[in-house]
């Protein structure tokens, strides 16, 4: 079986007009499809991120290794993603 952990998405800030409407505190589980209400853009900017927390990867450049930060690709509109790994494991045969 392998190791497969749950991730959810928190926006932790927003700047300007976010075409999709996210707005700071919405949260959104995270897996091999979209999340229902995120936009498709984010989805494909968190997706790596959140692919490797789920695998139990972790990046260096984090002090708490079960969580990242990444902002959808809208520069002018960016709106701040937390991903946090939760550490109850999903068993997947």
């Amino acid at each position: 079986m392998t190791e497969w952990y749950q991730v959810t998405a928190r926006i932790v800030s927003q700047k300007g007009t976010c075409a999709a409407g996210h707005k700071v505190g919405d949260e959104y589980a995270i897996g091999d499809t979209t999340s229902a209400g995120m936009c498709s853009w984010a989805f494909y900017t968190l997706f790596p991120f959140a692919s490797a927390l789920q695998a139990g990867g972790s990046f260096p450049w984090e002090k708490d290794a079960d969580k990242t930060t990444v902002a959808c690709p809208d520069h002018e509109n960016p709106v701040v993603f937390e991903l946090r790994r939760i550490r109850k494991k999903v068993e997947d045969a």
